[in-house]
């Protein structure tokens, strides 16, 4: 409501929100939300007690905080004292000035530092939900065949708190039963940087030749005849992993791609850092499914989605999961052509009957070849179990999922076609970290959470906007 004003009538006040460059700005990026869901969602609440603030003027606020990389919700609140028409845009209840510019008093109307926090922590998460889903069906509506790949991934986010800070001193920084004081919904866990191989320079002389003098050496007598030098090897040593125990959360994220359109958020997930990779995985995909209303024809992600679920989700609906094998240490034993265990001796093994694994999956029972289906006479091993007199014994997980694991061909074209679209959510992370949602300055999971939410809802509006302007470009050619 454009109220009257000592100084400014309406109209003049009407002209101001339009030709200003900010409200501007935030009045397209806003008209790329379904506001009709937040309608909905206030219809249902109860009408009792004083009015507040509507919930729509806080959303906007909050993803004006998000796209303007405002860190502090003190920061998100003095960027508002600075820019009254942005108040009047985002719809807050004013407080009644006739005495002032715009005619309501800016300090009265707008919610303190401390209860703008409590409402970054209060915000439904079914609403945020809603509306990132909303996202997802007006980017449908934009870019056919979004989501018949989908990408799964896991960002880290560090706690604001003291024990993720190297400079202070804080006694037994990574005991995970002593939960930070700053911020008790954290967790500690373990991030992983990318695998790095590291090339050192070798020759045949022993490693001490090979460092320069001291300074203050006297220099050698040159050589009548000087060989040629010998070309430097470089050796590479295997692969190493760097990892970093902080105090966090995981921010899971499905993404799609097109080559045209850039990368699309389908569906996210923020639990405490302690949680394995794979766990994010169900609640990921049923959040992609519902958002895409269908599911995905193939999947990917890194090795630590190596899961049979995994693979049967894809399985299911005919295509493939694009996931490294993670035999996390185990050795793995071969199989035949028709997937039938090998045992150590490279024996087909001898199937018995299927049962119900405790891990939630159809398993089959093989036994030895030497003792199944009868005892051969002259038969001899040399394994262990067989001079136990009961042989080898595996049991193999029958279910399409499972047996995609084992026999999916990870060399063909179409895996790395696929397993290639994983980068989607490398890049979405890559833009979320830039929105600053790698150290958010709140202290509890709900805030995290929604935080998060809120920076994924900003990814998608752009993501629908570059593609509305590439379809208008497009209906112009043609």
């Amino acid at each position: 409501m454009i109220l009257s004003s000592p100084t400014l009538d309406q109209s003049t006040l009407a002209t101001m929100l339009a030709i200003d460059p900010v409200v501007k700005e935030y009045r397209a990026l806003f008209s790329l939300f379904d506001w009709s869901i937040v309608e909905q969602w206030e219809a249902q609440q109860s009408d009792r007690g004083r009015p507040g603030h509507p919930i729509s003027a806080y959303l906007k606020a909050f993803l004006l905080r998000v796209h303007q990389k405002l860190i502090y919700t003190s920061e998100l609140r003095h960027f508002l004292v600075t820019h009254p028409l942005l108040i009047l845009e985002l719809g807050f209840r004013l407080e009644h000035d006739p005495s002032a510019d715009y005619s309501f008093d800016i300090e009265k109307t707008l919610p303190c530092r401390f209860w703008l926090g409590q409402k970054l922590r209060n915000l439904d998460q079914d609403l945020l939900q809603q509306l990132l889903h909303a996202t997802v069906v007006a980017l449908q509506a934009e870019i056919p065949g979004l989501g018949e790949t989908v990408a799964f991934d896991v960002k880290h986010i560090y706690a604001w708190v003291k024990e993720n800070n190297e400079r202070a001193y804080v006694p037994e920084r990574y005991d995970k039963t002593k939960r930070p004081v700053g911020d008790p919904d954290c967790r500690l866990g373990v991030k992983k940087s990318s695998n790095q191989e590291k090339a050192a320079a070798t020759s045949d002389q022993p490693a001490s030749a090979q460092t320069e003098p001291p300074a203050s050496a006297p220099p050698k007598p040159a050589k009548a005849k000087t060989e040629p030098s010998k070309p430097t090897k470089t050796k590479t040593e295997p692969k190493q992993e760097k990892k970093e125990l902080i105090w966090g959360y995981g921010s899971g994220v499905a993404a799609a791609t097109t080559a045209d359109y850039g990368d699309v958020v389908l569906g996210e997930h923020t639990l405490p850092f302690h949680e394995n990779d794979v766990t994010y995985f169900r609640p990921l995909h049923q959040r992609s499914v519902l958002a895409l209303g269908g599911f995905p024809t193939n999947l990917t992600a890194d090795a630590a989605f190596d899961a049979w679920y995994v693979y049967q989700a894809a399985a299911l609906h005919g295509g493939i999961a694009a996931v490294p094998l993670n035999q996390h240490g185990h050795p793995r034993f071969k199989r035949d052509s028709d997937g039938v265990p090998l045992c150590p001796r490279e024996l087909r093994m001898h199937p018995m009957y299927l049962f119900n694994h405790p891990n939630g999956y159809h398993a089959q029972l093989y036994r030895c070849p030497l003792y199944f289906p009868e005892r051969e006479a002259q038969a001899t091993c040399d394994h262990p179990q067989f001079q136990a007199a009961k042989g080898c014994v595996k049991h193999i997980n029958v279910e399409l999922g499972g047996l995609m694991r084992v026999n999916l061909d990870r060399e063909s074209p179409l895996y790395h076609a696929i397993y290639t679209q994983r980068t989607s959510c490398e890049r979405i992370n890559s833009q979320a970290k830039e929105l600053g949602i790698e150290r958010p300055k709140v202290r509890n999971i709900h805030s995290v959470r929604n935080l998060n939410t809120l920076t994924y809802l900003i990814i998608n509006v752009r993501a629908l906007d570059r593609a509305k302007t590439i379809n208008r470009g497009l209906l112009q050619i043609h």
